[in-house]
């Protein structure tokens, strides 16, 4: 009888450790490798059913006693930004994205170190050197992008990269059915800008202008303030039991 190699990724679990979103519960992960010239299509049907990736790993949670974490996708084609958010549009309107292959530069690394030093400084990232860095952009087998966003001046022209003053940066994956946003980080001089609302707001964009149905935005913690971010970008999915399942809360703040 012919032995033909199984092609199934496998998958391991986590020990569990103390939840970073929910204080008492404790987290664990079920994970998968992504390599091999299968990566990129593995990498969407994982996503689409849940998986976040970092690096050359797909992951999910898998916590024994919580179901906090929900998946997060954005109905790019029907959404319409609110008020506020025109307003943050505008205020960014000096910005210009560029979009290139997932390429580390030591630019990027000042700008990250900056970021975590003052936002994130005890977490789990803050001990990050340049070495570490340059992998959590560059070990990838999808279709991984950097998008630099950088600031025009009055006496700027930019005609693409690495002209104009590195602001913000967003990791991002391309995939078939839409964006996917794995990582993203700015300058926390200019908290007045909403950055992070701008990148999303941009990726949003480009997915529409691609064709693209979704935004992927990882989880959504319920019971998690920091992550309450992400309910204000409506319509947009969750991901249950039955699939995924159109998300409407009316007391989302516009």
């Amino acid at each position: 009888m012919t032995q033909h190699p199984t092609q199934s990724p496998q998958f391991f679990l986590t020990a569990p450790s103390p939840c970073p979103y929910l204080d008492g519960q404790f987290e664990r992960k079920v994970f998968t490798h992504l390599v091999g010239d299968k990566a990129a299509e593995m990498n969407d049907l994982l996503t689409q059913g849940g998986f976040r990736r970092s690096q050359n790993i797909a992951y999910r949670p898998a916590c024994e006693t919580c179901r906090a974490c929900v998946s997060v996708r954005i109905l790019a084609q029907e959404f319409t930004a609110s008020r506020n958010m025109k307003r943050v549009l505008q205020h960014n309107a000096d910005l210009i994205g560029h979009m290139h292959n997932a390429e580390p530069s030591t630019e990027q690394y000042s700008l990250f170190r900056s970021y975590l030093d003052a936002r994130h400084r005890r977490g789990g990232m803050s001990d990050m050197t340049v070495l570490d860095y340059a992998m959590m952009v560059e070990d990838t087998h999808v279709d991984t992008k950097v998008i630099e966003y950088r600031r025009r001046g009055p006496d700027t022209f930019i005609t693409g990269k690495g002209q104009g003053e590195l602001i913000a940066v967003a990791l991002t994956d391309k995939m078939a059915d839409g964006l996917s946003m794995v990582y993203s980080y700015f300058n926390p001089d200019f908290d007045e800008r909403s950055l992070g609302t701008f990148m999303i707001l941009d990726h949003i964009a480009r997915a529409r202008a691609m064709g693209l149905p979704h935004v992927y935005l990882g989880y959504w913690v319920n019971g998690s303030r920091k992550m309450n971010y992400k309910m204000r970008f409506m319509p947009q999915e969750h991901l249950g039991p039955k699939g995924w399942e159109r998300y409407t809360n009316e007391a989302v703040s516009r």
